[in-house]
């Protein structure tokens, strides 16, 4: 019993000092992850002269690459780009497959849409279960702070799964990449500074306010 206590205890040990040691990913590194495949993407529905299908198989493989160097370059894939990426692999597949573009412009409505019931969820049981996914990034945030965070971030989703559906509905896909691109990025951005504020005032050190202003992944 005292040996498996001690190979226990070292291996204990052994992980806390993985922890210390795994290196973190600045700032430019999170957003070319996050951001790196749709870029990929738009660039790829140019390039194969609009074709979906084909940008969509290439959007797939700039997601896989995006996962593995976050494995090999800090040992782990955080929980929303494993969310993230799985849904990109899965509807992509099926739109290939059946050939339905309407299934991987419908993924940015269901990521939104789970995102903001996991947030809800966390909301109703008391729970925030934001921090679970970003509390290593946001030092010193008190349990108020985690909440309205978790509450504002819930309703932001929303009004996204409500604005995707409106525009790949209502115009081209042209005009559908475009807005991922060069509109729901910057909103993104934009709401995560406007929460910078709030954030401070229940207990987000300022040296935490760099990760704070990439917000959660984008979908």
């Amino acid at each position: 019993m005292k040996d498996g206590k001690c190979y226990a205890d070292r291996m204990e040990r052994m992980d806390l000092k993985a922890a210390i040691a795994r290196p973190e990913a600045g700032p430019l590194l999170r957003l070319g992850l996050d951001l790196g495949p749709l870029l990929v993407y738009f660039v790829a529905y140019s390039l194969t002269g609009k074709n979906i299908y084909a940008a969509t198989g290439i959007f797939m493989a700039a997601t896989g690459a995006a996962m593995i160097t976050s494995l090999v370059r800090f040992g782990r894939i955080s929980p929303m780009q494993w969310f993230s990426s799985t849904m990109v692999l899965l509807l992509g597949g099926l739109t290939i497959w059946l050939h339905m573009d309407w299934l991987i412009k419908m993924k940015p409505t269901f990521y939104y849409l789970m995102v903001s019931g996991v947030l809800g969820f966390g909301l109703v049981t008391g729970k925030p279960t934001l921090k679970l996914a970003l509390g290593t990034a946001y030092p010193g945030l008190n349990e108020r702070g985690w909440m309205i965070l978790s509450r504002n971030w819930a309703l932001f989703f929303v009004a996204m799964a409500v604005a995707n559906e409106f525009v790949w509905r209502h115009y081209s896909t042209d005009f559908w990449l475009g807005y991922k691109l060069w509109g729901a990025v910057p909103a993104t951005m934009l709401f995560a500074v406007a929460n910078v504020p709030m954030l401070m005032k229940y207990g987000l050190g300022e040296s935490a306010i760099e990760a704070v202003c990439d917000g959660p992944p984008e979908e």
